[in-house]
């Protein structure tokens, strides 16, 4: 159920490649630790060999978001980089009453207690953590407004937001299409804003490759040359599709 992504933050540089060196480095994935998963520790030790900064799309503890999932089936693995883990809650995580276990055990590093959506800088970049759960509180008219002020405060060039559930999705078997309908004014600030990046927990948004192309233009070929370098293992590439 793991679904990783790595991002290497470079293309806002004039530079392009050649800032490779000191962009900095985003990684992480969404539906995370399962106690006893080959799957969850082979990610974890993927973690352990790039340098860089994290986050989580959500689901970060199977499978209910309890302390005692979070304490034995995440902090062995993932949780050996909490110091650099910056979270977004999903769905099983508020499985437990309002996520409390989830921001118990991540505490300040995601955002005020209870909330669940807040931003900070790395690098050139400004990152925008966001709570897709409707039944988180505070939730969605706050969230909407507190992004279109944080978007105001930070007209960087250089933004992604990344979340648990997309706008739309299509299930596993291609044939299921879920309408996050909660999720269209935030979808519609980041538009607005022009914000061209964003990362959910994985299921298919819908991009054809040409689609794909179109949007990001060469940048889709940096980004596959930055990957390919940090995981030159080709068949480690191939497992992580």
């Amino acid at each position: 159920r793991i679904c990783f992504l790595l991002t290497l933050l470079i293309f806002c540089s004039p530079l392009g490649l050649l800032a490779q060196a000191t962009s900095p480095v985003l990684v992480g994935a969404g539906d995370i630790a399962v106690c006893g998963s080959e799957k969850t520790e082979a990610t974890a030790k993927l973690l352990d060999k790039i340098k860089g900064n994290v986050f989580t799309a959500g689901d970060n503890a199977y499978g209910d978001g309890k302390m005692s999932e979070f304490l034995n089936c995440y902090d062995p693995t993932w949780g050996r980089h909490l110091k650099v883990t910056r979270p977004v809650p999903g769905n099983h995580d508020y499985d437990s009453l309002d996520a409390r276990p989830y921001f118990e055990y991540f505490a300040g590093k995601a955002g005020p207690a209870g909330r669940g959506y807040y931003s900070y800088n790395l690098g050139a970049w400004h990152i925008i953590a966001l709570n897709s759960n409707p039944e988180a509180r505070f939730w969605p008219p706050a969230q909407e407004s507190w992004l279109v002020k944080d978007l105001k405060e930070h007209p960087a060039i250089c933004t992604l937001a990344y979340w648990h559930h997309p706008r739309f999705s299509s299930g596993v078997d291609g044939t299921t299409v879920a309408d996050h309908e909660e999720m269209a004014p935030i979808w519609q600030a980041l538009h607005d804003s022009g914000i061209e990046y964003g990362l959910h927990w994985g299921k298919v948004i819908g991009l054809s490759a040409a689609e794909t192309r179109r949007l990001y233009g060469d940048r889709v070929d940096r980004w596959r040359a930055a990957r390919d370098r940090l995981l030159p293992d080709t068949a480690v590439r191939e497992a992580l599709r």
